[in-house]
């Protein structure tokens, strides 16, 4: 698929058409420079080409199930390169949850998408398999989709993606062909369902809304958001997006977090938001196992609540002890957001 973009703009260091990406941080630096983000200056470029029809969803699927009733997605963190690792945590969440996210980390290399994506299908899940432009470039962007098209993903993230931190393998290149608007299309051109990105909390705050409605637009039929600090950002955001002219319909991300390492992973990232105070009360609590479940069933509850939300994403660590004992966190959450819709 071939479309006419706007150039890239000048000095970023994603080589990015359709930003911001997710990463900005507070003060309006780049994720991975010291200058400003470049996009922060307008005009935002905008998505022009005529939309897709959209693939239809796969039979009960996770965009199918959000049209009866509130839908769980949720972070499938496993060991990497373990099969038996896959086929464990796969057998803790499938069971409760409605689709698993198959994440990309920068310093954390695992399977390739297919592969991995195939693994979970194999252990019972259905995957929405997370590609990001950073590590690929089109060609093999495009080898994926067609991978994950035969394979018979639920759908796919469709991510710019995020940075590589200092010292996570220096010898490796960033690619960034393309970005996650452009990957959209060329997934939902493939025939996959699409989903996308963003983060309300990140700057510049006032375009984002306006991405997600060009998001749609070039194919995205569902959008994952990610952390904010409670359900009135998360309201407002919604509310511009609608205004925007964006239809699809959001996964609201919610923190899962049960000891230090956990909550502080996911409060380093730029454009994710917790509730300081929440944070704090489950890592003062006598079992923050048990507040942390509490904590992520009563935030999700929060956010399902929101207009145009039709599920939440189980996202983060959960636990430091283990990718199994962070399943069964997970499981526990989702188990308890699960009885309380019944």
């Amino acid at each position: 698929m071939t479309t006419t973009s706007p150039p890239r703009r000048e000095g970023c260091p994603k080589r990015m058409v359709f930003g911001p990406c997710g990463g900005v941080r507070d003060d309006g630096r780049c994720e991975v420079a010291e200058h400003d983000c470049v996009f922060l200056a307008p005009p935002l470029p905008r998505w022009t080409a005529a939309r897709l029809p959209a693939p239809t969803a796969r039979p009960g699927g996770l965009l199918q199930r959000a049209r009866r009733g509130p839908v769980v997605l949720t972070d499938l963190t496993v060991t990497p390169f373990d099969r038996a690792s896959v086929r464990a945590v796969v057998g803790a969440l499938a069971p409760v949850s409605d689709a698993l996210l198959i994440g990309e980390h920068q310093g954390r290399p695992d399977f390739p998408p297919s592969l991995m994506a195939e693994e979970v299908l194999d252990a019972g899940g259905r995957p929405w398999t997370t590609l990001a432009c950073r590590d690929r470039n089109r060609l093999v962007l495009e080898q994926e989709l067609a991978g994950l098209a035969a394979v018979g993903v639920d759908g796919v993230l469709c991510v710019t993606g995020d940075g590589r931190q200092p010292g996570a393998r220096p010898e490796v290149s960033s690619v960034f062909d393309l970005d996650g608007t452009r990957l959209t299309a060329l997934a939902t051109a493939a025939g996959l369902s699409a989903a996308v990105a963003e983060s309300p909390g990140a700057p510049p705050h006032a375009v984002r809304p306006t991405r997600v409605a060009d998001k749609q637009r070039a194919g995205a039929q569902l959008c994952v958001l990610n952390h904010v600090a409670g359900p009135a950002e998360l309201a407002a955001f919604t509310a511009a997006a609608r205004a925007a002219g964006a239809t699809l319909p959001f996964v609201a991300s919610v923190a899962v977090y049960t000891d230090e390492r956990s909550a502080r992973v996911l409060q380093r990232f730029p454009g994710l938001r917790l509730d300081p105070a929440v944070v704090e009360r489950v890592l003062a609590a006598p079992d923050t196992v048990v507040a942390g479940v509490q904590a992520a069933v009563a935030e999700a509850r929060a956010l399902l609540a929101v207009p145009g939300v039709v599920g939440v994403n189980l996202s983060g660590l959960a636990s430091a002890h283990g990718v199994e004992t962070a399943a069964a966190v997970k499981a526990a959450v989702a188990t308890r957001i699960r009885e309380e819709d019944a």
